[in-house]
């Protein structure tokens, strides 16, 4: 069965508090997985909760990277979604789990868009316009 895309989403446990608390280092660390896994970062925002938590995403040209933290539970919710053949979004797990510092995940893995009915070659490329 082909697919359009891959997304996986991440329950990442038993993080470092304080790497879950820094929106800064999180913004950078998450365009340097995009950039590690083969994405085209197109742009990213990051917002700072109080008293603690981050949201962020990074838009890629092959989809985007999100996450969301709970730094009072050591725990952060991460999706990973890239189309195209040309991404590893695996690779950008592996990195932010050694960043994120966590001694436990979760993940399930989608294909989306998956063409039951499509006949031949799949022809998306993804770009950025």
């Amino acid at each position: 069965m082909q697919a359009l895309g891959k997304h996986i989403l991440v329950e990442f446990y038993g993080c470092n508090p304080e790497k879950l608390k820094d929106t800064r280092m999180l913004q950078t660390e998450f365009e340097n997985a995009a950039d590690m896994s083969g994405a085209t970062v197109v742009d990213s925002t990051f917002h700072t909760f109080s008293p603690y938590g981050v949201s962020g995403v990074v838009v890629i040209a092959e989809s985007h990277l999100t996450i969301h933290t709970w730094p009072e539970y050591g725990y952060a919710a991460v999706d990973l979604f890239t189309c195209g053949d040309t991404v590893d979004p695996w690779k950008a797990f592996s990195y932010l789990k050694s960043v994120l510092e966590s001694n436990n995940t979760s993940t399930i893995e989608m294909k989306r868009g998956q063409l039951n009915d499509f006949e031949g070659q799949l022809r998306h490329k993804p770009a950025c316009a």
